[in-house]
């Protein structure tokens, strides 16, 4: 059971939308507090891309990993943009979906950008997501995954 998002209605990047219950089903969840307005947003976004691709859309089979963008921008046109000149090709909350204030109180969010690592009922792995990947790249992967205890053949 996808608790964290369950009753709400997530975006792909092609503007679709897109069950959470389906999209992250056995799933580890990034939730991925960011913003284009926010350098240091702007400067791991592209990370979180590389290490997203690889593991989900370069192995076979696709890690058992969604992200879900969270906006902290200013406005819907912001948000749109940034979302698709820099996000990978993942889910985000949409913009006037005021359960972002909610989630930023639950994983107690006071700065973006923030990668908060969680299992499918919500409960938090790390809240150091950004800081783990640039430390070890895909090795953190293995570590989120023994946490939320979904297990696959994951070579990484």
């Amino acid at each position: 059971m996808v608790e964290v998002f369950t009753g709400r209605t997530l975006l792909n990047k092609d503007g679709d939308l897109v069950d959470p219950e389906e999209a992250l089903r056995n799933k580890v969840v990034g939730i991925y507090f960011s913003a284009g307005w926010c350098p240091p947003c702007r400067d791991f976004t592209p990370i979180l891309c590389d290490f997203y691709t690889e593991l989900v859309e370069e192995s076979d089979p696709p890690a058992q990993f969604e992200i879900v963008f969270v906006s902290s921008d200013k406005s819907m046109d912001d948000m749109v943009e940034y979302y698709h000149d820099m996000h990978g090709d993942w889910l985000a909350l949409p913009w006037t979906d005021d359960y972002k204030h909610e989630l930023k109180q639950r994983y107690k969010i006071t700065a973006v950008p923030k990668l908060v690592i969680v299992k499918e009922n919500g409960d938090m792995i790390t809240d150091k997501g950004r800081k783990q990947i640039r430390d070890r790249g895909l090795a953190c992967f293995r570590s989120w995954l023994e946490a939320a205890e979904v297990f696959q053949n994951f070579k990484g």
